[in-house]
């Protein structure tokens, strides 16, 4: 009898010992399936495997509760690398010299503006002389509309025809269609280079016409037509500018009409991208678009030349807008 007692006491500390040791093993069990848990909440993307067994007599999908042999191993995809890749495209963009103004661009300017300013001055001395001023105001008010119009046909051409390769005008064919991409990229664009191109056109257009024309009306239809259209890089620069940093009398005159407003000119970066192309005023826009007047003139350069505007065409990713929120995380 005292033989069996020290036995049984030896069982019964055994086990305890089991018992301590299966608690321990379950709570150790419960703290990896947390610990998986929370892996699995990480940002990542989890593939795995499926099948489905299919009945032969009923060509029915049944689904069993009994996972199906795992021929792979789950893969872990962060996403983080491709965050850090649109940023880093977006950055690149942000940093690109060419947003840069030269001093070849400068010069241009200085150019382009004191060629529009000589028929303006030619213009309000010879409106003095004579004291004339109906025709010389009202020839400014024509050159101001017609400026919006030609700003409204040039940028549907170059949006919708010809390439970077294109002869005489590649270059900027080039800069607008891709301005769909990045839209906000015209804002950080310095102001001489943004305004170069057209300063260098008008310099070559209007000097011969201050050499030769002496009439005050013609001077100031040309003043101010060439001045607007100088500046409408600008104008448009400003329609995609946020409110809260553009100068007072720009809102004011935004609002006025007398500039493209940023609303109007928000809806020609929405699909299907093929309206709102005046970028002086945008008074033209709403006649232009509700005569149909670009779709014609698509249907005729088609007929024509066989030639399909980039606006027949579904929106691929060059016309795509990215996000400023990328280049504003990546720029800090």
């Amino acid at each position: 009898m005292s033989s069996i007692l020290p036995q049984n006491h030896a069982i019964r500390s055994s086990q305890r010992a089991l018992d301590k040791i299966g608690t321990i093993q379950k709570r150790s069990s419960t703290n990896r399936a947390k610990s998986t848990f929370r892996h699995v909440l990480l940002p990542s993307r989890v593939y795995c495997i499926s099948s489905s067994t299919s009945s032969s007599s009923s060509n029915i999908a049944t689904i069993t509760t009994k996972p199906p042999p795992v021929s792979e191993p789950l893969t872990y995809d962060p996403l983080t690398p491709i965050t850090k890749n649109k940023m880093s495209n977006t950055k690149s963009v942000l940093n690109d010299p060419s947003l840069k103004s030269t001093w070849a661009h400068r010069a241009w300017m200085a150019s382009g503006c004191t060629t529009v300013l000589i028929p303006l001055a030619r213009s309000a001395a010879g409106a003095l002389d004579s004291h004339t001023w109906a025709g010389p105001l009202i020839a400014s008010c024509i050159g101001y509309i017609v400026a919006d119009l030609a700003s409204g046909i040039y940028h549907w051409g170059i949006d919708n025809y010809g390439n970077a390769e294109s002869p005489v005008f590649g270059a900027q064919i080039d800069a607008f269609q891709g301005h769909h991409k990045w839209p906000w990229t015209i804002t950080r664009r310095e102001f001489s280079n943004n305004l170069h191109s057209l300063a260098r056109a008008v310099t070559f257009t209007v000097l011969p016409i201050n050499i030769f024309c002496n009439d005050p009306t013609t001077l100031a239809f040309v003043g101010v037509c060439s001045g607007c259209i100088m500046f409408s890089q600008q104008f448009h620069s400003w329609a995609h500018g946020t409110k809260s940093k553009l100068p007072s009398i720009v809102l004011a005159l935004q609002d006025a009409g007398i500039l493209v407003s940023r609303e109007q000119h928000a809806d020609h970066h929405r699909v299907p991208y093929n309206n709102n192309y005046c970028i002086v005023s945008g008074i033209w826009n709403s006649i232009l678009d509700d005569s149909k007047f670009f779709e014609l003139m698509e249907m005729i350069f088609f007929f024509k030349f066989g030639v399909r505007p980039r606006s027949w065409s579904e929106p691929n990713s060059e016309w795509i807008e990215e996000a400023e929120i990328q280049s504003i995380s990546a720029s800090h």
